[in-house]
């Protein structure tokens, strides 16, 4: 399978869930984006290695990557290989002298640790199918960490998108990702395909 490559593109508060964030990954050579959902400790530990700070003690993926390095290990690549169930899968592609190791990991923990290594994130077409949203011509990049900070106001995330034809959820899906509110998004875009 031909892997596509993806950067950070965004970090936000997730509207939907309380004391979730959402990190929006982006193709590095197209329109697509594909939010994923994350914890709270695996938001603020891409943020620290996105703005390059050093805390005073290491944090939990400092400190595996600190091993790693120790041990002679490398992580090459992080590839988002699966979705289940809303679940996205991902293995760190590790390399040492002797050998090449594909290891099972948490997507947020694989993005953190991709974060620390400079190494490239990638995906598979069908992932970026399933989750991925396409974004238009005029729609731009935001800051890495632009996002990350208070919630938004969601009053107008309340609306019952099973009441809006289709035809009117896509123009609702078209606003919402001018507005680059992608966890909206995510909502709008599963209420078409549950229509298709």
């Amino acid at each position: 399978m031909k892997k596509i490559e993806l950067e950070i593109v965004a970090l936000s508060h997730s509207i939907t869930q309380t004391h979730s964030y959402a990190v929006v990954l982006g193709e590095v050579k197209g329109q697509r984006r594909l939010p994923i959902v994350i914890g709270g400790f695996e938001a603020q530990a891409i943020a620290v290695a996105l703005e390059h700070m050093q805390p005073s003690r290491p944090l939990t993926h400092d400190l595996m990557k600190n091993f790693m390095n120790s041990f002679g290990v490398e992580l090459q690549e992080v590839i988002i290989s699966d979705l289940q169930e809303g679940i996205f899968y991902s293995k760190l592609v590790c390399y040492t002298e002797n050998d090449t190791i594909e290891i099972d990991s948490r997507t947020s923990d694989a993005l953190a640790l991709a974060v620390r290594f400079g190494c490239p994130i990638y995906t598979y077409e069908h992932i970026l199918e399933n989750a991925g949203i396409l974004m238009d011509d005029n729609a731009t990049k935001k800051d890495k960490t632009e996002s990350f900070g208070s919630e938004e106001d969601i009053s107008s995330d309340r609306e019952d998108l099973s009441a809006l034809g289709i035809e009117e959820l896509h123009v609702l899906l078209n606003e919402v990702l001018e507005q680059e509110d992608y966890i909206r998004a995510i909502a709008i875009r599963d209420e078409i395909n549950k229509r298709k």
